[in-house]
């Protein structure tokens, strides 16, 4: 069995990070309107980015990890540029 960490473009344009075992029906839950809180304000939501994990643990390690990146890393990850990625970051521990 999979775990996924998923990235979704919602509505309005941000993004949001989560993770399940079952991806396929956790957007559909978004999209419905079954996941209370951030999503169901910004309806329909888009997935954009998933990556499947062994343990729902390292699932939801890169989930939390994720959400406190800002845009422009999101956006890196959502386009697999794992350089710009890495930059980010760099410039991040020189603040």
């Amino acid at each position: 069995m999979h775990f996924w960490t998923y990235l979704l473009r919602c509505s309005d344009g941000s993004y949001y990070a989560g993770h399940t075992d079952n991806i396929d029906v956790r957007i559909a839950q978004h999209n419905s309107g079954q996941m209370s809180g951030y999503t169901s304000r910004r309806r329909p939501v888009t997935l954009v980015w998933c990556a499947a994990f062994p343990a729902r643990d390292d699932a939801f390690a890169f989930e939390r990890r994720i959400k406190g990146w800002g845009r422009a890393k999101k956006e890196a990850l959502i386009a697999g540029d794992w350089e710009r990625i890495s930059q980010l970051a760099r410039n991040r521990q020189n603040d």
